[in-house]
């Protein structure tokens, strides 16, 4: 199949990272937009641009004739969907392989097969894949109690169609799952269209480890090891790594066997990744397939050294893996933070609006992918990440700490973020030990209601420090490594930090300092000072 011009159905992060790998293989670009995203990153990108709609996703990236529409216009041969949005709508595939348009993904009946939880339990039993242990059918409330009473509580309540945590509940008795069932079955209708719901057994304190896989049309498959995403906040990933820290070398060439016998079950081509639930004792379980290149490919292509997308695009072409097993190496551990405008006092409530300043980490074996610049806005219409920023170290502790150093680099103006709860993170013993569970965020232990001043002032005051840091600095010789810990280190509220830079020195005023200086130093306070009453007053 050709892919000679690819149109990418998505926006944001993923839109721009398909871009790169696309302009370095010398095939031109299609960026599709809503209204309120005229000005976004991956429509500067990309080489043509075509706006498909208002702003909910309902009347633009949602809707597949707008796509398709889009992708005749420009003349694109082929349309990459990214995550989210169309990315299993085996609809929408077959509409595209229909007009003589490469869909860079799964065949229609693979997503089908699979995207269906229960129905790809029923394919995980027949592969001969552990699965957790509960039912493949969907039930009315009084059945679904009934086996419930069987099973024993807990159990997971969830919806069959979907993921992302939508629909989803740990049910401990009978009760919670009488008032839990309508809940979850209007989240799963509002969500997927579907309201069907079934019941697991509930594994205590499990692990989420998923298993990266890749067949093409020539019948080879093979897997590109494991990732760690346990640390999630209402069944969300926050942070993944690569490898687990949970896996041995047996345990790891178990699952991945375990992950291609369910590839192989549905003639799967293209990238996909096999999810499981392990316990304390390494024993692992199906959960469920998602049949699409996922949020935290990057940590799996630092510690293989390749490009996802672009064994995504070859594998569409046709071509045959470029790797064989045996060849696909494991080297180092790599970790990612998802960056979101939400506040992690606030439940991670959304923090949309405007980004006013923005300077992301660098480095030796650092990498920020991300779908925003100075000035983009995030939008209260679309999930509100601002980037995934993930590092390499040869061991988990240097990765961990390369994190946390990067982390400490990064400035957001205008909205709030969660920057500043994954500094915490990165100091927090039971992670850097490993000792990681699903639940491991359900205790907010990066809240002390004691520690920090009120929030306004505390984001005044950092401003002004960085006004002053500014100045400082461009007053100083080219070369120089002096500098202050930044503001938001002594005022942030998540300042728990050990290495608050306590002894850092303070700057030393220059006794032959010029006049001409020391007059914008006095014009500086009179600026810092109206930045500071005017930020106090209308900081929300």
């Amino acid at each position: 199949m050709p892919v000679t011009k690819v149109l990418i159905a998505n926006r944001g992060e993923i839109a721009c990272r398909v871009i790169r790998t696309c302009r370095e293989m010398g095939i031109p670009t299609v960026a599709v937009y809503s209204e309120v995203d005229r000005g976004a990153l991956h429509v500067r990108m990309a080489d043509e641009a075509y706006c498909i709609g208002p702003a909910p996703a309902r009347e633009s990236y949602l809707v597949v004739e707008k796509i398709l529409e889009a992708a005749k216009k420009s003349g694109a041969d082929a349309i990459h969907p990214g995550y989210g949005f169309l990315s299993e709508n085996a609809e929408a595939a077959k509409l595209f392989e229909a007009n003589g348009i490469t869909f860079i993904g799964p065949r229609p009946e693979s997503i089908v097969r699979m995207g269906s939880k229960t129905e790809a339990r029923i394919v995980a039993i027949k592969a001969g894949c552990p699965v957790v242990p509960g039912i493949q059918e969907t039930m009315s409330d009084e059945d679904l109690l009934v086996e419930a009473e069987k099973m024993g509580f807990p159990v997971m309540l969830k919806a069959a169609m979907g993921g992302g945590g939508k629909g989803m509940r740990l049910v401990k008795n009978a009760e919670e799952l009488k008032t839990g069932l309508p809940r979850a079955r209007g989240e799963a209708l509002s969500s997927f269209g579907d309201d069907s719901v079934y019941i697991e057994k509930a594994i205590q304190q499990p692990r989420h480890i998923e298993i990266q896989i890749f067949g093409d049309q020539h019948g080879n498959y093979v897997y590109l090891w494991e990732r760690e995403c346990s640390v999630q906040r209402r069944h969300q990933k926050v942070i993944e790594e690569a490898p687990s820290p949970h896996v041995t070398p047996e345990m790891r060439a178990a699952m991945g066997e375990a992950a291609l016998k369910v590839a192989r079950a549905v003639n799967y081509v293209g990238a996909g990744t096999v999810e499981f639930l392990a316990d304390a004792d390494r024993n692992f379980y199906f959960l469920e397939m998602n049949t699409r290149l996922q949020v935290e490919h990057c940590v799996t292509e630092w510690i293989t050294g390749q490009d996802l997308v672009k064994w995504q695009i070859l594998v569409a072409r046709g071509e045959k893996l470029p790797l064989a097993q045996s060849e696909i190496k494991l080297n180092g551990w790599a970790m990612e933070c998802r960056i979101y405008a939400e506040d992690p006092d606030k439940n991670f409530m959304p923090s949309p609006g405007r980004i006013s300043f923005l300077r992301t980490p660098a480095g030796p074996n650092v990498r920020d992918d991300s779908g925003v610049c100075e000035g983009s806005e995030v939008s209260m219409f679309y999930d509100p990440m601002i980037s995934k920023l993930s590092t390499w170290g040869p061991t988990r502790l240097e990765a961990v700490d390369k994190m946390r150093a990067a982390l400490g680099e990064y400035r957001i103006g205008g909205i709030r973020s969660n920057v500043a709860f994954h500094e915490v993170l990165m100091e927090h013993e039971p992670f850097r030990s490993g000792a990681l569970h699903t639940g491991m965020l359900d205790k907010p232990f990066w809240k002390k209601k004691e520690a920090g001043p009120n929030l306004k002032f505390a984001v005044a005051a950092a401003l002004v420090a960085e006004l002053d840091n500014e100045e400082r600095r461009a007053s100083q010789p080219a070369g120089s490594s002096e500098g202050r810990p930044d503001a938001w280190k002594h005022w942030g509220k998540f300042n728990r930090s050990p290495l608050n830079h306590r002894d850092a020195k303070k700057p030393q005023r220059q006794k032959d300092e010029p006049q001409s200086h020391k007059d914008t130093k006095k014009c500086s306070f009179y600026s810092r000072f109206c930045v500071f009453v005017f930020v106090s007053d209308n900081l929300y």
